[in-house]
């Protein structure tokens, strides 16, 4: 088991990288004891017989049949529910304070799961339990394999209670996650051959040819990825963020962090004071859209409202934790491909 510390660097560093989370910022909560959530489509061919699923651990789980009590990540329960499948119960940010789903939850039915912890590293044990996990789906952001949202302090008695499955979301490309995401899907009973899934990946796959042809035809334009906290701006790097890395293949100019600043968090990111958020030169601006980061509307620093790319309308969103879903990933690759072909040099 790797060392605490380089754990909790890491989720700084990952967090920050799309948003100021690991660094003081207040996650949007509702506590974790919330009875919401989501998943909704049932699930399109429920299998019978055996399940195997080697993860991007190394780690294979067998059960004596494919597992119908599912507690998922809520960004990976809302992947699920895309392809079909059904989970139980979800952790991470799910509702919103005012009870609606939160960006991360997707096209989950809120109302129909229930919320074992409505922020990051929440998960109410007792919960857990009362639903009779089969199995526990995450992601994982690091080399280490720890699982996403899994409480360090609580994750030896709650890997008693089910197997986990992570599937990897650290230092590769968007197709990748992807693939395993719509792997997994298929080995839980999803019918991955109709038409409407077929089309969604064909879909994914012209908006990424779209953004190859815009990138090529504006290599001039330059774009930032950053995040909000109430007193620093985060500038992240393309190494290890999928949907950054997967970009940057196909084309896109961004701006890179110092690798000095980098260097001093793990290699995701450089941290901004709002005196220097003027730093880099960009044409246009992505944002996170967590809702535990400040969003561009609510952004009221005055050398914010001074960037070229703020004053220019060149602002848009990003998700730092893509939904693993082919319909879910194209608008990102099409919002991008958008902006660039639309944008003006004003750096």
């Amino acid at each position: 088991m790797h060392n605490p510390r380089a754990t909790h660097l890491t989720r700084r560093g990952i967090l920050a990288a799309g948003g100021a989370l690991g660094l003081g910022a207040v996650l949007a909560a509702c506590g974790d004891d919330t009875e919401s959530a989501g998943s909704g489509k049932e699930t399109a061919a429920a299998k019978s017989g055996p399940w195997t699923f080697k993860d991007d651990r190394g780690t294979t789980v067998k059960l004596d049949q494919v597992p119908a009590n599912i507690v998922a990540f809520t960004g990976v329960a809302a992947a699920l529910y895309d392809y079909g499948i059904a989970v139980k119960g979800v952790f991470g940010p799910t509702t919103t304070a005012d009870g609606k789903p939160d960006v991360q939850a997707g096209d989950l039915d809120v109302s129909k799961v229930t919320v074992l912890g409505n922020e990051w590293g929440k998960l109410n044990i007792e919960k857990y339990a009362a639903l009779s996990p089969e199995v526990l789906i995450t992601t994982t952001f690091d080399d280490a394999g720890t699982l996403w949202s899994v409480p360090l302090e609580s994750a030896d008695k709650i890997a008693k209670l089910a197997p986990s499955v992570a599937v990897s979301v650290y230092d590769r490309q968007m197709t990748e996650p992807l693939q395993r995401m719509w792997e997994l899907a298929e080995s839980l009973g999803a019918d991955m051959k109709s038409a409407e899934i077929a089309d969604s990946k064909k879909k994914f796959e012209a908006a990424a040819a779209r953004l190859r042809a815009a990138a090529k035809a504006k290599p001039e334009i330059k774009v930032m990825a950053g995040s909000a906290a109430e007193t620093i701006f985060y500038v992240s790097g393309t190494n290890f963020s999928i949907d950054l890395e997967y970009f940057k293949s196909l084309g896109v100019n961004f701006v890179e962090p110092s690798e000095k600043a980098k260097a001093e968090s793990a290699g995701w990111y450089e941290a901004l004071s709002w005196e220097n958020v003027d730093k880099y030169d960009a044409d246009i601006i992505l944002m996170d859209d967590r809702s535990s980061t400040i969003q561009p509307a609510d952004i009221t620093e005055a050398t914010w409202k001074k960037l070229p790319a703020v004053k220019a309308g060149q602002v848009i969103p990003r998700s730092p934790e893509p939904i693993l879903s082919y319909d879910k990933c194209t608008p990102l690759l099409d919002n991008l491909a958008e902006a660039i072909e639309n944008a003006k040099k004003v750096a």
